[in-house]
């Protein structure tokens, strides 16, 4: 299973090198980090495909760090939500798929974000009705390491911990550099692990990038192992910006930067 993971997660980062050399996408190092994540949450974890799309009762996931996009895009016409054709039009005239995540454009799109700091309060009021309502519904947000530095995610950590929403999922994808310097520079989250397990999260810590180490974390949240207490969960995922892609990895630059049509020949070839 991990080896064909890796598989799809290679052939998504191709596709979206491609699609972001001719369209001129940015936040390139973003959506290399966030991808074998999703991968895996949409291989194994969530209860939603595009025939059950408009189910009330579906699985829900919000990428809060809307600005990653176009990978997110990519593993959503890989699992069949929308065409391919349509994303490689990404970011263009005409388009539906707009640079970031606009809810309703597309089967999968559940929440406008972009706005960093929104998308995990509005995942919890979800998981508030779904639990009152009885639902088994899971919800996933991806949240960005220097989107942490907004209050209201902290707000929604607090109260998703005094509610004990166990229906609520967090990644954290901790590549460990934000748009004007690394996390440690701009605003240390360090210790991260225990101010989450402060608020009354079950934490794991993974390597993002391993299918040995996410596949476990999910499957212990889908059994509740291990998380007796009905807490929230937090995945928070070491990653790389820029994963797989040598001369883009753990660069700032990766944040603006577009792939030059001349030079998608030589990055695809040094592609891992």
């Amino acid at each position: 299973m991990h080896e064909e993971l890796k598989k799809q997660a290679y052939e998504a980062r191709k596709i979206f090198l491609t699609i972001a050399a001719k369209t001129g996408a940015l936040h390139i190092g973003s959506s290399l980090s966030h991808i074998d994540l999703l991968t895996a949450l949409y291989s194994d974890f969530l209860n939603v495909s595009p025939e059950n799309s408009k189910d009330l009762k579906r699985d829900i996931f919000v990428l809060s760090k809307g600005h990653a996009a176009l990978g997110y895009y990519v593993i959503l016409a890989q699992k069949g939500f929308i065409p391919l054709i349509d994303v490689e039009k990404y970011g263009q005239d005409n388009t539906y798929l707009a640079a970031h995540p606009v809810y309703g454009s597309a089967p999968g799109l559940e929440v406008t974000t972009g706005s960093l700091g929104h998308g995990l309060p509005i995942a919890l009021g979800m998981a508030i009705v779904a639990k009152r309502l009885g639902w088994s519904s899971k919800y996933v947000v991806l949240l960005s390491d220097g989107e942490i530095d907004e209050g209201s995610n902290w707000e929604a950590i607090l109260l998703a911990g005094h509610l004990k929403l166990d229906n609520l999922t967090v990644i954290v994808d901790y590549n460990k550099i934000q748009s004007f310097g690394t996390v440690k520079e701009v605003l240390d989250l360090e210790p991260f692990v225990d101010k989450w397990k402060a608020f009354n999260w079950f934490v794991q810590e993974i390597d993002g990038h391993k299918f040995e180490e996410i596949i476990p974390a999910f499957d212990i949240i889908k059994n509740n192992k291990n998380n007796k207490n009905n807490k929230p969960n937090v995945i928070i995922a070491n990653t790389i910006k820029g994963k797989g892609v040598p001369y883009m990895e753990n660069k700032l630059e990766w944040h603006y930067l577009n792939i030059k049509l001349d030079a998608l020949d030589d990055t695809i070839k040094q592609l891992y």
